[in-house]
């Protein structure tokens, strides 16, 4: 479910209250230990924290006008999302298993997708953790490899 706002703050006015303190604390999260570079911005008609084109001119392959996505926080119709479009390989693993150690729940996680139908099953200091991993050359390199290896 998008959102048409066009401010975060706006974004998180129109959440229940429930879902308006977990939203906020992702954001918070996110905002307090993304590597300097990422900027936060509605991106997709989520919270997002992209590469802006000042660092990648280049911008996103679909629609180059919009800055590089990095993670989305949202609060869906069943549940609230994270999208990491850098959940891959290495990283994927590491959180794979960070997971066991921060939750009893069932990870419910697509290919860059983690799902929580609970706003108290969302492990925050997981996501602390997950925040500092890569910085924005980190994930300029690995989308570009994406995209010359998907040739």
């Amino acid at each position: 479910m998008q959102s048409k706002v066009k401010t975060v703050a706006e974004y998180l006015d129109h959440l229940p209250e429930d879902r308006k303190k977990v939203i906020t604390q992702l954001r918070n999260t996110f905002k307090k230990n993304l590597p300097k570079g990422f900027e936060e911005q509605m991106s997709y008609g989520m919270i997002g924290y992209v590469v802006p084109h000042k660092l990648y001119p280049a911008g996103y392959h679909a629609t180059p006008k919009l800055p590089l996505p990095f993670v989305n926080i949202a609060s869906q119709k069943n549940h609230i999302a994270v999208y990491h479009m850098g959940m891959q390989g290495d990283l994927r693993e590491w959180f794979e298993k960070e997971w066991k150690k921060h939750s009893e729940k069932k990870l419910d996680m697509g290919g860059s997708c983690i799902r929580f139908k609970k706003a108290e099953d969302v492990p925050l200091k997981l996501f602390t953790e997950l925040a500092k991993k890569m910085t924005p050359k980190d994930w300029i390199e690995k989308y570009e490899s994406y995209l010359k290896n998907r040739k």
